[in-house]
């Protein structure tokens, strides 16, 4: 088969053949439809985000069909269409041991500590998969495994953000966007957005944010306190990754508000006075990904018409162009929201 390779050494991506994968009889090996670049990817290449092995296949966010399952599996069958939760828990850690994988305290992520879907078959565990109805594309579906779960775990579970609590979103990229019409479904208001980018802005608007700042222009935290009359927030969400970000998206909470850091980044982490967080009992909340449940959900919301990504899939590739895309991303060429691999694109 063809897939995507990453040498951590030589820091090269490279599509090349490579055998296809067999599942253990309690794995699924699954036909790769729709596979997204997502800037976490981006990270591994880079090296920002080192991963545990030398040479791995990317790429996380992936939907397909069932090719052939393990002795073990049952409930699923070649021929289903499924989209794949991208991380597996690690078997080996306490609380793995004693039965309790939801608590795993060394997660693995697909395309960093596995291979990943960048690559025209991959296998993973029966549990990770949920089903897609023949009414949800392949793309749309594969977006869900990251770019829309990642942001609604933070704001649904990790926030817990609850109908007409003011929530501010900074960062309308990849997960922004979504972000945003997560919190609109929740009922969230206002629901305020920022980006230094006007076209970032405006797609904010469009979906339904109620005000869309650029972070880089006056004071925001006035314009905050005067936007919800001076409450402020009860959850902001750096979506970005640095502490620049985090501090002032803190600096704009209210009593009890919870400050959630979703974009990932290595610089330390400095915020205002420690006084304040305290007098006001704010919390700081670090998140990661999402849990199974959160995509079974998703899919849901996105078969009945209740949540719609359709505008979410940029463009869609062929996996030989999978580097391109990566080079796309990063220049924010045409400003894309998800770049999608399509590891069969004129081959079927």
């Amino acid at each position: 088969m063809r897939a995507a390779r990453f040498d951590a050494a030589t820091r090269r991506l490279a599509v090349t053949d490579v055998p296809v994968p067999v599942p253990s009889p309690t794995e699924v090996l699954v036909r790769v439809e729709a596979c997204g670049i997502c800037l976490s990817d981006v990270h591994l290449l880079d090296g920002s985000l080192p991963g545990p092995l030398p040479v791995v296949t990317p790429g996380h966010e992936a939907a397909g069909t069932v090719e052939q399952v393990g002795a073990l599996v049952q409930g699923w069958r070649p021929g289903d269409r499924v989209v794949m939760a991208g991380g597996r828990p690690c078997g080996r850690c306490r609380t793995c041991v004693r039965g309790r994988p939801a608590e795993c305290e060394a997660f693995e992520i697909m395309g960093f500590s596995f291979d990943g879907a960048w690559a025209q078959y991959v296998v993973v565990p029966s549990f990770a998969l949920s089903s897609v109805p023949d009414g949800v594309p392949f793309e749309q579906a594969a977006v869900l495994a990251d770019a829309v779960s990642t942001p609604y775990a933070a704001l649904t579970s990790r926030a817990g953000l609850r109908a007409g609590e003011a929530v501010g979103l900074w960062g309308i990229g990849g997960l922004g966007v979504h972000a945003v019409q997560i919190a609109l479904l929740v009922g969230a208001a206002p629901v305020i957005a920022l980006d230094p980018r006007p076209g970032a802005r405006e797609r904010a608007l469009a979906l339904g944010a109620d005000v869309a700042l650029d972070p880089t222009e006056g004071d925001v935290v006035e314009r905050v306190r005067e936007i919800t009359g001076g409450r402020m927030l009860d959850v902001a969400v750096d979506l970005v990754g640095a502490n620049a970000v985090l501090a002032q998206a803190a600096a704009c909470l209210g009593r009890f508000g919870r400050c959630v850091m979703v974009g990932l980044s290595l610089e330390p982490v400095t915020l205002g006075p420690g006084l304040f967080f305290g007098l006001l009992s704010q919390s700081l909340l670090g998140h990661l990904g999402y849990d199974k449940h959160h995509l079974d959900e998703l899919v849901d919301l996105v078969a009945a018409g209740r949540l719609d990504v359709s505008g979410s899939v940029s463009d869609l590739l062929p996996l030989e162009d999978v580097v391109s895309g990566v080079d796309r991303l990063v220049s924010r060429t045409g400003d894309p929201v998800r770049l999608v691999v399509q590891p069969w694109a004129g081959l079927r």
